[in-house]
């Protein structure tokens, strides 16, 4: 199921690199997120979508926007992914795909997420949502709605 843009986004609560988990709501009424889904740690298209967001970054800071990406990888290949290509921001774990669900991002036949996004205001306000993406460009897509 696709979350609906104009509505409440779903909400969710996901383990962190950091240790701890990150939910949503720690985010209203402070900044926008950008929630990125992607199906593998230091896979092509993964690395260049990572990137892409890491590249984009002040740019995003400049609209008051935290990135989070989730996989279902875990927290050591998250680790190793972010630290290999020195990326900025936090990277969730869903193993289960519960948010991954709630957001039309999971892969039940592969047991992975899917390439989605979802563009989040300070409201928790669903913005802009990519249900098929491509990992060039796309952190440019998403500064256009944010700006």
């Amino acid at each position: 199921m696709e979350p609906v843009i104009g509505e409440p986004a779903p909400s969710f609560s996901l383990p962190s690199t950091g240790g701890g988990k990150v939910a949503l709501s720690e985010f209203k009424g402070k900044k926008n997120v950008v929630l990125y889904f992607y199906p593998k740690d230091d896979t092509p298209g993964c690395t260049v979508e990572a990137c892409s967001f890491r590249d984009a970054l002040k740019d995003l800071d400049d609209t008051d926007t935290v990135v989070l990406g989730v996989s279902a990888d875990d927290a050591e290949s998250h680790a190793a992914f972010a630290a290999k290509y020195a990326l900025p921001f936090t990277l969730l774990t869903d193993k289960e795909g519960r948010a991954a669900k709630s957001y039309g991002a999971w892969n039940d036949e592969k047991g992975r997420c899917n390439r989605v996004t979802a563009v989040i205001d300070k409201d928790g306000i669903l913005r802009g949502y990519f249900p098929s993406v491509k990992p060039e460009g796309h952190a440019r897509e998403i500064l256009a709605i944010l700006r």
